[in-house]
């Protein structure tokens, strides 16, 4: 009776929530374009019920637009609303690395330096997927030091919107933001929070400027 037990609905539940979010943030599923749940469903191979409830949250998390009985699309990207979301995103990633950095292991100082170098990597090599993925694990050893939950799903909420604009403008930040890892791993290897949290709100108003030029 055990494989009865609502986790499993949990974990379809999830896995539809982000194959749908990567295929948005991807560009995959297109800004304006109309999702059907039968059919990602069916993409899938889940039932139409979890690929629904991936769906309200999408629409929650501002991924999604939907009008009862007639549509349910990609929202178009609104330089507002990313600049919104990116004044949450670092005000929240200073507040993790304030609370991180003293928590933070020789062990953490090194795998930020090895995501650094994955990062650095994907950019010279053009891999925006890579690049993407190498900076939110640099990033997330500050947000797992620093045990802060709410900040944590805030951070991995709002995250999404953000990267669609840096997909879209992948190259103009990018090699900039290798550089100011590199300060932010000194300063964290240096147990020095004033600078690691200066060098965090340059590399958010890097993101925020991006924006701006929309």
């Amino acid at each position: 009776m055990d494989a009865l037990r609502p986790v499993q609905r949990t974990l379809l539940r999830d896995r539809a929530y982000e194959a749908i979010r990567d295929a948005i943030v991807g560009g995959e599923l297109e800004p304006g374009a109309v999702v059907r749940d039968a059919e990602l469903a069916e993409r899938l191979g889940l039932s139409r019920a979890p690929v629904r409830e991936a769906f309200s949250r999408l629409v929650d998390e501002g991924l999604l637009e939907s009008k009862p009985q007639s549509y349910t699309r990609v929202t178009e990207l609104v330089a507002a609303d990313v600049r919104d979301a990116a004044a949450v995103v670092g005000a929240l990633h200073e507040l993790v690395t304030r609370v991180g950095v003293p928590r933070l292991s020789a062990a953490g100082v090194g795998a930020m330096r090895a995501a650094n170098d994955r990062f650095a990597a994907a950019v010279g090599a053009g891999d925006v997927d890579a690049a993407l993925r190498a900076d939110d694990e640099l990033h997330d050893i500050l947000v797992h030091a620093a045990g802060n939950r709410a900040a944590a799903a805030t951070i991995a909420r709002y995250t999404p919107l953000i990267r669609r604009l840096e997909r879209r403008r992948f190259g103009e930040s990018s090699c900039r933001s290798a550089g100011l890892h590199e300060q932010l791993i000194g300063a964290c290897a240096d147990g020095d929070v004033d600078e690691a949290v200066r060098v965090t709100a340059e590399i958010w108003r890097t993101l925020t400027d991006l924006a701006d030029g929309d």
